[in-house]
Order: structure tokens, then C-alpha cells, then sequence
């Protein structure tokens, strides 16, 4: 790797920390810089989520202030995130790519129209609990089996290609949490960082061999600072702006999943 593709690798990283903890969709950055500098399309996607541990960390400890009174809910999904992310990464290292790379366009579509019309459902939601009298439910029952279960499908898609895994879980959750956006946010940048951490953890443990050590260690500084900046800046976004910049990345996203 040349000093040019080194420095080329480390900005791809503090881009995608800035943007995985405002919306989601950093690997879109950096994934393609990886293949530019020759690495195969398993090595850079391993290589990346390696990287891109320690600023989905940053950014989750940045948007700290956001999760109050989120605790039971975050560590009952926890879990289910854990569990996808190593059955993604089960699915990365056994199955052809093109078998699930095939149907990632379509699921990045779907959470953008989800985060899209959010606004709308929140509202004729908070309208019907009016009328009838009532709050905005903890979630529990089929609202928490869905949530648990949103959380393991995202966890799968991000073990196995990280990107726009934030795009689907603002997406799920919108529909399921009477949350503003940036307390979404907040929920999606925990679980982030653990399905990064956890195939990572699995990519080093069971295909240590496709890793690009070099590549990762530049990503992850970048990615640090990319992450504190993100969330320092980010948190302050009025919810327009970012929902607008959750549609217009997971727009791109699709086009540059269709076009590789």
C-alpha cells in the first residue's frame, strides 16, 4: 500500500465515522476505497468492520446524553444484535456474496421509505393513543417481539455487509418507537457498535488470514475521530435535516449497490 492509498484509506475512515454516527452508511465510503487499493471484495468487507469498531464506539458514547431512560430496551436488544451479527458473519465466510448482495438493494429501499413516512405514522399513532385517552406504550408484547426481532435481522445484514445497517434500523424502530429521531439514533449507534465489534470479533477468531491489518488500523483511527466529531455535530441536527440525510444516503447507497 502506498503512502497516498494509506492516507486515501485513513480520510475514507474519519468520513465514515462522521457518517456512521449521524445516519448510517459509512461503509459506503470506505468500502470502495478498500477494493481500490486491492484488496478482494472479503478482505476489504472484514478488513472494514474492523476499522470501523472503535468509531461506532465514539459515536455511541457521543450521543450518551440521548439515551436516557433507553436502558432496559437497549440491553434487551442487545442481544438479538449479538446474535445477528455472527450469523452474519457465519454468512459472509460460507456463502457466495452475489446470494445475499442480490436482495441488500431492495432492504436499503425499504428502510428508506420507512424513515421517509415515519413522521406520518408517528402522528396517526399519537392521534388514535389521543383519542382514546392513553400514553405512548413501553414497548412490550408484540411491539417488543418485533423490535427483538428487527434487531437480529439488522444484526445479520450489518455482520454480513455493514452498509446502511443504521438507514434499516431507524427505519424498523421508527415504526415501532414513539422516540424522536435522535433517541433512535442513539439506540442504533449502540447496537452498531456491538454488531461491528461482534463480527469482528469472529472475523479475527475464525479468518484472521483476510484480515488487512494495516488497512483496518488506519480505518479505525480515522474512523475514532470521524465518530467523535459525528455525534458532537450531529446530535444538534434539527430531525428534518436528518431524516433528510438518512433518505438522500440510503438513496445513494442503492445506487451504488446497483451499480458495483
Amino acid at each position: 500500500m502506498t503512502v497516498l492509498e494509506m492516507l486515501a484509506v485513513a480520510a475514507a475512515g474519519l468520513a465514515a465515522g462522521s457518517i456512521n454516527a449521524v445516519v448510517g452508511s459509512g461503509t459506503l465510503v470506505t468500502f470502495p476505497v478498500l477494493l481500490a487499493t486491492g484488496l478482494p471484495p472479503v478482505t476489504a468487507t472484514v478488513t472494514n468492520t474492523l476499522g470501523l469498531v472503535p468509531g461506532s464506539v465514539s459515536g455511541a458514547v457521543g450521543y450518551r446524553r440521548e439515551l436516557a431512560g433507553q436502558r432496559g430496551l437497549v440491553l434487551r436488544l442487545l442481544p438479538a444484535s449479538a446474535l445477528g451479527a455472527l450469523s452474519g458473519a457465519v454468512l459472509l465466510l460460507h456463502l457466495p456474496a452475489a446470494a445475499f448482495e442480490a436482495v441488500v438493494p431492495a432492504l436499503v429501499g425499504l428502510a428508506v421509505v420507512l424513515v421517509a413516512v415515519q413522521p406520518l405514522l408517528s402522528r396517526r399513532l399519537a392521534a388514535r393513543r389521543t383519542a382514546a385517552g392513553t400514553s405512548a406504550p413501553r414497548p412490550r408484547g408484540w411491539r417488543l417481539t418485533g423490535l427483538v426481532g428487527a434487531a437480529y435481522a439488522t444484526g445479520t445484514y450489518g455482520g454480513y455487509f455493514a452498509a446502511s445497517q443504521g438507514v434499516l434500523q431507524i427505519g424498523l424502530f421508527g415504526l415501532l418507537l414513539a422516540e424522536p429521531l435522535q433517541r433512535l439514533n442513539a439506540i442504533k449507534n449502540v447496537l452498531t457498535s456491538t454488531v461491528n465489534a461482534v463480527a469482528a470479533l469472529a472475523y479475527v477468531v475464525v479468518a484472521t488470514d483476510r484480515v488487512d491489518w494495516t488497512a483496518a488500523a488506519l480505518v479505525a483511527a480515522g474512523s475514532v475521530v470521524g465518530g467523535t466529531v459525528g455525534a458532537r455535530y450531529g446530535r444538534r441536527l434539527p430531525a428534518a435535516v436528518l431524516r433528510t440525510a438518512i433518505v438522500v444516503l440510503g438513496c445513494v447507497a442503492i445506487g451504488v449497490l446497483v451499480t458495483r
